[in-house]
């Protein structure tokens, strides 16, 4: 069977971050040959969270799952939706109760593939329950029902925190992709036993920004150490991720490549796909 590959997208940061997004996973599943899409969505709402408005259109536009993170619960109309969406993940490491599910499976023609969403602890809030025990937990509940694709959303502060999450899951899930600092590492991977890492996906929102935020805005609370408002910034956006490949059969990552690209707008600095 040919691999089976995946597009992740890290944060989607505010309108112009999710308009460019929906508007381009039609062109990009043709152009890369995709099988699957997932992106993380828990910026898209102005920044801070996301709606279920928000949520429906990026499932419309091509998204399997939407995977999220510290601001999941910042628009408050979200909590009752994610128990009507499978699809719409929050943090495995919340409390059982919590609204919603940190894992779901979906089946496609190449088989059935599994995502995880999980928090750091490492200078996150609020602190939830220790996310490696978690995802291993369910990365094993997953393999004995006879799932071998997985792919892992450690949204996580600290590099060091994400980077030992790959080796703690490698050759147990598919891929291990780090999200939540908005800038792209160059570290993409095949660990030993056939996981594939990457310690950041960047983001998706406005390019000549500071974390898709105003430079202005930024610049002047580094300056004054004043309060402010941070408002998105605008401009050409650039989209950023990963692309893998992944043996449908065994689970393994064949290969992993960072996706970064400018789109039309941005005077031509287009960054292709790595790899």
């Amino acid at each position: 069977m040919e691999p089976f590959r995946i597009l992740f997208l890290g944060d989607i940061v505010g309108e112009p971050g999710r308009k460019a997004v929906i508007e381009h996973l039609p062109g990009l599943r043709k152009e890369l040959l995709l099988d699957f899409i997932i992106v993380n969505g828990e910026n898209a709402a102005g920044g801070r969270g996301i709606t279920p408005r928000i949520a429906i259109d990026l499932l419309r536009a091509g998204a399997a799952v939407i995977t999220t993170g510290d601001h999941v619960w910042d628009q408050p109309e979200v909590v009752d939706y994610f128990p009507t969406e499978p699809r719409l993940l929050r943090p495995i490491n919340y409390p059982p109760d919590t609204p919603g599910q940190g894992s779901v499976v979906l089946e496609t023609p190449k088989g059935k593939v599994a995502v995880i969403q999980a928090q750091g602890r490492s200078f996150m809030q609020p602190p939830l329950e220790n996310p490696f025990l978690a995802v291993e937990a369910e990365a094993k509940r997953l393999r004995t029902e006879g799932i071998q694709m997985i792919f892992v959303d450690l949204h996580a502060e600290t590099t060091s925190e994400k980077i030992a999450m790959g080796w703690a899951l490698d050759g147990l899930v598919s891929v291990v992709a780090g999200t939540h600092t908005h800038v792209q590492t160059a570290d993409e991977r095949v660990l030993p036993g056939g996981t594939g890492c990457l310690t950041d996906a960047g983001m998706c929102g406005p390019d000549d920004s500071v974390l898709g935020r105003s430079v202005e805005s930024v610049v002047w609370r580094f300056r004054t150490g004043m309060p402010t408002r941070f408002p998105i910034a605008s401009g050409p956006v650039r989209l950023c991720g990963l692309v893998a490949e992944i043996d449908p059969a065994s689970g393994c990552c064949l290969g992993i490549a960072r996706f970064n690209r400018l789109l039309p707008g941005g005077e031509g600095r287009e960054t292709p796909p790595q790899g």
